[in-house]
């Protein structure tokens, strides 16, 4: 498994690399920004199945990075730094985060979880998993004026395209799926985030704000007090 550890200090960088080559990883090691975004053009060899991103880069913020590879590429993201607040948690995986990792951390709990974000990721290669090349038959979800495009993500009202990060197009294509059944917010986080860690609770309701204002229907998504979220269909 190929990985791109984007970290500046080398001594630290170099003791995880030997941890991950000893567990069967390829590491290629970017000191900063930009020189991980060169590493992920189309042209610079073979896919990396994981980024390990530091956010304090010499060139340029490691959440600005975080943005512009997830613009570039669905390489699995997982920021590990010393940033411990919630807001920083938050505002990571709304930028398309996979995963946040806090330093110090537990090396295995971190081997886990590279493991666990590249497993949700089909390599590029053989076209995806089979159960994405099937994708491709499914019919869009119509919901009203809203339309959900599974196989490519894409996500309309009205015939105009709204643009959403990529957990908030997960969390509305599960909930759209069901409409009327409620989710509750343990099994929300389960299946989007696939983790259950302290601080994802809030995180979810940033995303349920954020998915009410970019579609301009407060009213979609219903908080069911105490239990978790529902899609209401709207009227015709």
């Amino acid at each position: 498994m190929r990985l791109l550890l984007v970290e500046d200090d080398d001594h630290v960088a170099a003791a995880l690399a030997a941890v991950l080559a000893r567990h069967g990883f390829y590491v290629t090691h970017a000191r900063s920004g930009e020189e991980a975004l060169r590493a992920l053009l189309p042209d610079a060899g073979a896919p990396f199945a994981v980024v390990l991103l530091d956010l304090g880069l010499p060139d340029q913020d490691g959440f600005e990075v975080c943005g512009k590879i997830r613009k570039r590429t669905a390489t699995p993201v997982i920021m590990v730094t010393a940033r411990a607040d919630t807001r920083s948690k938050i505002h990571g995986l709304n930028l398309g985060a996979d995963d946040y990792v806090v330093k110090p951390y537990d090396t295995g709990e971190l081997l886990a979880r590279i493991h666990a974000v590249a497993r949700r990721t089909p390599p590029a290669e053989n076209g995806g998993t089979e159960e994405q090349r099937g994708a491709e038959d499914q019919q869009p979800l119509r919901l009203g004026p809203l339309t959900i495009e599974l196989p490519n993500r894409q996500v309309s009202v009205g015939g105009a395209t709204v643009p959403l990060t990529r957990k908030e197009f997960d969390l509305l294509a599960l909930l759209a799926q069901r409409p009327g059944v409620v989710f509750r917010r343990e099994q929300i986080i389960s299946e989007v985030w696939r983790t259950s860690w302290e601080g994802t609770g809030r995180t979810l309701e940033v995303h349920v704000a954020s998915l009410r204002a970019k579609l301009r229907m407060p009213a979609l998504i219903e908080t069911v007090r105490g239990v978790g979220y529902k899609i209401v269909v709207p009227a015709a």
